[in-house]
């Protein structure tokens, strides 16, 4: 048996797609040329993750304009000023405010999920965000026209259609990112909010079978966007027990950057239910610094003290470069990290003797 160990989605841009994304911004080159250089960064993603000896693959998110957008990107019926989250440096991100109906996703993550696998013989997961994240448009004060029971139903459904999309193009996992799990206790600190965001993920999840649920998973982490995080100081204790009643067969776990994270690993175990496993991050990704190799086996083995070996596995702890315009993290830092997640997990497993 080995410990299996799998990235959580994007990794920095080339110099060569930057380039190309700010001159479609300011409309010096058309959409043609913009895929192609997107095109070509997914291939050396892959190139560049195979070489690092992961054993799972993913596409970087590199034609993503994020991780939690690309469903919406160009849509009608959106403006710019929706709801805001703070990050703990002080910078701010805007997502949409939705203004109307009905909804409909413009992409489906399917489409970057059949390019990544063109290039490559080895699983190939695939991130889709969480539709807890995607109802934070619908406004508060309404939307003329369409409730928001319409606009939670019909979003149901468009996430139902990209999970399902991604599993049935053969992706070797399905991975829910769930930032807004940990960020809704610092909104709500009641749990109210986090309630509302675990039943309608649910909503979604319940429309699959165990052996398709067994294949999805979700991420949890505090945010990490330009090297800041937007919920670290809220209690992992608060939400760990609530995101383990989503239904799914995977939790990917922030870790790596917790400052006590044997506390943590104990709140997963009393939270833990059979027939699940839990990817715990030993990478952090925000930390400028390059793990060793016995850097992340010990922090494997600090997980083995507390998690059965058959449930346990490795993971980052979030993305590199969740939005496209995130350069804190040099493309060369992240694929040394990951190379050394690899290696380090390989490490504890042979001293675990497995």
């Amino acid at each position: 048996m080995e410990i299996p160990t799998e990235p959580i989605g994007s990794i920095p841009r080339p110099p060569a797609l930057l380039t190309a994304l700010a001159d479609h911004a300011d409309g010096r080159i058309g959409d043609e040329e913009l895929a192609a250089r997107q095109a070509e960064a997914v291939a050396e993603t892959i190139k560049r993750l195979e070489e690092t000896g992961s054993p799972v693959l993913v596409d970087g998110e590199q034609s993503k304009p994020s991780f939690a957008t690309y469903p919406i990107a160009g849509l009608p019926g959106l403006r710019p000023d929706g709801a805001v989250i703070p990050f703990a440096d002080g910078h701010t991100r805007q997502l949409p405010r939705l203004t109307s109906g009905p909804f409909r996703y413009a992409v489906h993550a399917e489409e970057y999920l059949r390019r990544a696998k063109s290039h490559t013989a080895l699983p190939v997961k695939q991130a889709v965000i969480a539709p807890s994240a995607l109802s934070l448009l619908y406004p508060a004060d309404g939307v003329e026209d369409y409730p928001r029971k319409a606009f939670i139903d019909d979003l149901v459904s468009e996430a139902e259609t990209d999970i399902l999309g991604s599993l049935n193009a053969g992706a070797h996992a399905v991975q829910l990112d769930f930032t807004e799990g940990r960020l809704s206790l610092k909104l709500d600190p009641s749990g109210g909010l986090l309630d509302d965001f675990v039943e309608l993920n649910n909503r979604v999840l319940e429309r699959f079978s165990p052996q398709e649920r067994a294949r999805i998973g979700v991420h949890t982490c505090p945010g990490g966007d330009q090297d800041s995080t937007h919920s670290l100081d809220v209690d992992y204790a608060s939400l760990l027990p609530a995101l383990f009643r989503l239904q799914v067969g995977n939790f990917y776990v922030q870790l790596a950057g917790e400052a006590d994270p044997e506390r943590v690993l104990s709140v997963i175990a009393a939270s833990l239910r059979p027939g699940v496993r839990v990817f715990v991050g030993v990478i952090d990704p925000i930390d400028p610094r390059v793990e060793t190799v016995e850097q992340v086996r010990d922090r494997v083995l600090a997980a083995a003290r507390h998690l059965p070996l058959d449930q346990l596995g490795t993971c980052d702890d979030c993305g590199f470069s969740p939005f496209a315009d995130d350069t804190s993290t040099s493309r060369e830092t992240a694929f040394a990290k990951i190379t050394a997640r690899v290696e380090g997990t390989a490490l504890a497993a042979r001293e675990l003797g497995l």
